[in-house]
């Protein structure tokens, strides 16, 4: 069992198919639970399914204000965050040559710069309490590209390569950085995908399936638990096989 009990943790793109289970996951392990998103009805919904979860709309596109945010979250949970599970990230999918700048730059703000700002501000925080885990959501693309999605590819990737330096400055603060690269996973985002094309997807996944929700949950909350504490700087897949790193 991991031992989250009352550890303080804080959920970006909370409201989710993968951010839903990932709530569910650490409320069940007893965690105190702070989700984020910017959808007001989404949160709501998230307010009444859960008993335990502590909710405060943010939209972490807007850099100059991350920090506020934090310290607002810090006064919520009633401490600092033990626990950080970046996982909000949007997509702007065209081909390259068609890719409008602002396609490139959104995804490349909210994806990596956001994830870039709230570690940042975080770890001040865990580097007072001289503990602390941060998890950052990846991608199979990040590491395998995906035609018409460079910039998501990108900035997936760019989390990674982010991610292995945090834990190399932090290490010896205590502090945790890994990553956990989703496949494709049952989620609405994939629920859009053409029948046929889905099918094809499934063939080439060794475990013949789409990953659940809770299959991404599960391995984030152990790399949030002292049970990994000997693990930063990671990546941990869960794609059913469909790609090896």
């Amino acid at each position: 069992m991991f031992n989250l009990k009352n550890k303080k943790v804080i959920i970006t793109g909370a409201t989710g198919g993968i951010g839903n289970s990932l709530v569910e996951c650490f409320i069940k392990h007893e965690a105190r639970v702070l989700a984020t998103g910017t959808n007001d009805e989404k949160l709501k919904l998230i307010n009444s399914k859960f008993d335990n979860v502590l909710t405060n709309k943010f939209d972490i596109s807007n850099h100059d204000e991350i920090e506020n945010f934090l310290d607002n979250s810090s006064k919520i949970l009633d401490g600092n965050p033990d626990i950080l599970i970046n996982n909000a990230g949007i997509t702007r999918d065209n081909l390259s040559l068609r890719m409008s700048s602002k396609e490139w730059n959104d995804v490349l703000n909210l994806n990596l710069t956001s994830t870039f700002l709230l570690c940042k501000f975080t770890l001040k925080k865990m580097i007072k309490n001289k503990y602390g885990k941060i998890v950052n959501i990846t991608s199979v693309v990040g590491h395998t590209g995906n035609v018409g999605q460079a910039n998501y590819a990108a900035s997936k990737s760019g989390i990674i390569g982010f991610s292995k330096s945090l834990a190399l400055e932090y290490a010896k603060k205590n502090i945790n950085i890994n990553c956990v690269s989703p496949g494709f996973i049952e989620t609405q985002m994939t629920d859009k995908i053409d029948p046929k094309f889905k099918e094809l997807i499934v063939s080439k996944i060794p475990s013949n399936r789409l990953g659940s929700p809770d299959d991404v949950a599960n391995i984030t909350a152990f790399l949030s638990s002292d049970l990994a504490n000997y693990i930063t700087g990671e990546t941990i897949h869960v794609n059913g096989g469909m790609y090896l790193g």
